[in-house]
């Protein structure tokens, strides 16, 4: 078995790898779009919801209600500071499998190019054996074209 053939499993095991490295890396990303998107909500619905504060003030509300709606808007500010530490955690994951998918991207990449680099190795000194061969079998065969006549 050639060189060649033999590293075909070990290709096929780090192109799996590869794989479920970039399977891993999709999955941390759509982790960090979802997490990003709940982040624009929560950031969006507590503009609304102290738009509707300040409509609220002005009216000139009692301040039982006024203290609700504060004690809410404190309760959402929370609620998006600790969405963007989900997002912050989110991005770092991303980084991570990223790094770990182009680890398993190269390691694939340079085992195809060393396992190229043996296949054209063998193909030459096949085509050398071969040549060999050709030569030899032309060697061991009569001259052809000759007539058996003397020419005078």
């Amino acid at each position: 078995m050639k060189r060649s053939e033999r590293m075909v499993p070990v290709q096929r095991v780090l192109g799996s790898t590869e794989r479920e490295r970039a399977r891993d890396m999709g999955a941390a990303q759509q982790g960090l779009d979802s997490a990003q998107s709940r982040l624009q909500e929560l950031q969006q619905y507590h503009a609304e919801y102290l738009h509707g504060f300040q409509q609220t003030a002005r009216a000139g509300r009692n301040a039982l209600a006024l203290r609700d709606f504060q004690v809410f808007l404190g309760r959402l500010e929370d609620a998006i500071r600790q969405q963007e530490q989900i997002v912050a955690q989110a991005r770092q994951g991303v980084a991570g499998s990223t790094r770990l998918w182009q680890s398993a991207a190269q390691r694939v990449k340079a085992v195809d190019s060393v396992v190229g680099k043996w296949q054209g190795d063998e193909r030459r000194h096949d085509g050398r054996l071969e040549q060999k061969e050709t030569d030899e079998r032309a060697q061991r065969q009569p001259a052809r074209g000759s007539t058996g006549r003397l020419e005078q």
